[in-house]
């Protein structure tokens, strides 16, 4: 079966989401919604004639781009060469696909005619902040997913619309959120920031995200774990920084994380609190890649723990259990200790009863 049909296939079963081959918008897959006429992700070039478009819809539809008439507010832009924004949006858009173009500069007036745009996706352009006019996306008050991955800015922009749900500023070279960016962004589900150059998070930064879940820090330059992070976070990602501890209270106030990757960082256990995952929320950690030397004290409720390639040479099973018994075990399935200076013969005989519910251990 090709791509295609895997593609069809998920389209007919309404919500679903969807991926392509060659586009990854920031490594989280986009949800697409059937039911809100949300349309296909998948680039359109080269796939389909454009004369066929053409030939078939009546409707305005700018020279660079194509507007499929079977989403008649989509205009797919993409992958076409260009430096500047075709002209003459047509007021009827909602869905507006810009990647993989050349373009640098949005003037202030880019969207005046498409005021009713829902996704604005610019990945894989050469855009650059101080080219970004500080009220160029205020008007866009529908507009709920903004993607900008994979450009030249050095700043998160200003001026956001308020509605704004997903915004995707991965792979960019931010060095500061600029003071204000975010403040207003309440409705903010889903934050992108990986792969930038950020140093630090300051309070005021993150400040008003009332409704963060997924917010992605990983592959910067963060050497200490940053304070002032949204309590609604559910899932924090902060592999590849250079993280060499975690205090007692690093983790405080949030009720609700489920998953912490901190893979890919210099954290050793002299840094570490132990209380320092004292975290009953907790489904996932993600410490790979460090440079541990002992197992860390992990709450029994967690159920995925990833510890391959440190330097762990003992198995301690208070890490997992502080006391056994018939209601007192760990609710671990998976645990990852490949890499490390174990041996699964030489394991305490006692592990057993401590991860009796344990479905893979990799050592």
């Amino acid at each position: 079966m090709d791509i295609s049909s895997i593609y069809l296939l998920l389209s007919v079963c309404g919500t679903t989401w969807a991926f392509t081959l060659d586009l990854d918008y920031g490594g989280v897959p986009l949800w697409i919604n059937r039911f809100l006429g949300e349309p296909s992700v998948l680039t359109l070039k080269d796939r389909m004639d454009p004369g066929w478009f053409r030939a078939v819809n009546t409707q305005s539809c700018p020279l660079e781009c194509d507007c499929p008439i079977q989403w008649p507010t989509a205009l797919y832009c993409d992958h076409r060469g260009l430096i500047q924004l075709p002209s003459g949006l047509p007021s009827r858009t909602q869905y507006l696909f810009l990647q993989g173009n050349n373009i640098t500069i949005l003037g202030t007036k880019a969207f005046a005619n498409a005021t009713n745009l829902r996704w604005l996706i610019l990945d894989h352009n050469q855009l650059l902040s101080e080219q970004l006019d500080n009220v160029l996306f205020s008007n866009l008050t529908c507009l709920v997913n903004l993607f900008i991955n994979n450009n030249n800015l050095t700043r998160v922009p200003v001026g956001l619309p308020s509605g704004l749900k997903q915004l995707r500023l991965a792979y960019n070279h931010i060095e500061k959120i600029s003071a204000g960016a975010l403040q207003n962004l309440e409705n903010l589900t889903l934050l992108l920031l990986q792969g930038n150059r950020l140093k630090t998070i300051v309070e005021s930064d993150l400040k008003g995200l009332g409704v963060l879940n997924l917010l992605d820090l990983s592959h910067n330059l963060l050497e200490t774990f940053p304070k002032h992070l949204p309590p609604s976070v559910q899932q924090l990602y902060l592999s590849n920084n250079s993280l060499t501890g975690l205090t007692g209270n690093s983790l405080h106030g949030f009720n609700g994380l489920r998953y912490l990757r901190l893979g890919h960082n210099k954290l050793r256990n002299e840094g570490l609190d132990p209380g320092a995952f004292n975290l009953t929320s907790l489904v996932e950690l993600d410490l790979s890649y460090n440079q541990l030397t002992e197992i860390p004290t992990v709450p029994t409720t967690l159920q995925y723990l990833y510890l391959e390639v440190n330097d762990i040479q003992e198995f301690n099973v208070s890490s997992f259990c502080r006391t056994t018994g018939p209601t007192s075990y760990s609710r671990m399935k998976i645990l990852r200790l490949d890499g490390n200076k174990l041996e699964y013969h030489k394991l305490p005989p006692d592990w057993v009863f401590c991860l009796r519910v344990l479905h893979n251990i990799y050592i």
